[in-house]
């Protein structure tokens, strides 16, 4: 009703703060659809407040992260998940949110790799060629991979052979279309996102892997980016 009467004024802007909070999952999603279809018919600029991130990603054309009042980010909703400035923004975007594990940049003759509690991940020579890394070596970094580029599958395994890792299955969580893993490795916990062809059991150990061109980096005191 609201939003009728505002559209009877025909503004130059419509701000939007929260207006699907209070409605229930399914209803919630058709009017954000309703949303969507209007903003394009209306070929007007909507200003949309609000912390449900699902929401930002589906309707927003640009989207401003902020934490504290404090923006800390400006960018498209693919850019803001491919290339999130910092820890924030990374674990925000995103659902489940991205895996950080703590490593220690190293370089030898092969390149750079990340020391995972002895488990050596290189990274690929295009992602570092620039050589800003260096004043990273043999520091404490945050590693950051999303959920759904650690994979379980022989054939990714085996492509991806040079980032296997040993985890332990606390919880295999169906969704319908994909499995959730939620691993314990060396004390860290992470989230998987596998097919649903997956074998997994709770309680047993797995072998993942993760795509190495995927692997995010941050600055462990100031969780800046460092790697995209």
């Amino acid at each position: 009703v609201a939003l009728g009467r505002a559209m009877v004024r025909n503004p130059a802007v419509f701000l939007l703060d929260e207006p699907l909070s209070n409605l229930d999952a399914k209803l919630r999603t058709s009017m954000r659809t309703e949303i969507i279809k209007l903003h394009q018919k209306l070929a007007t600029t909507f200003i949309y407040v609000t912390h449900d991130q699902t929401e930002a990603m589906t309707m927003g054309d640009r989207i401003v992260v902020m934490k504290d009042g404090i923006v800390q980010q400006v960018d498209t909703p693919q850019n803001l998940y491919d290339f999130p400035c910092n820890m924030f923004v990374a674990g925000f975007i995103g659902s489940p949110q991205m895996n950080f594990v703590d490593a220690t940049l190293q370089k030898d003759a092969k390149g750079y790799y990340i020391d995972l509690s002895g488990d050596k991940i290189y990274l690929p020579a295009e992602k570092t060629a620039d050589g800003k890394l260096d004043a990273y070596v043999g520091k404490t970094v945050k590693a950051g991979v999303r959920p759904e580029d650690i994979k379980d599958d022989p054939e990714f395994i085996e492509k991806c052979s040079g980032c296997k890792l040993k985890a332990t299955v606390e919880v295999s969580e169906l969704m319908g279309s994909e499995i959730y893993l939620y691993l314990t490795y060396k004390g860290n916990r992470m989230t998987a996102r596998v097919a649903p062809t997956s074998k997994a059991k709770n309680g047993a150990e797995v072998i993942v892997a993760f795509d190495p061109h995927k692997v995010h980096l941050f600055d462990a005191e100031t969780e800046l980016t460092i790697l995209n």
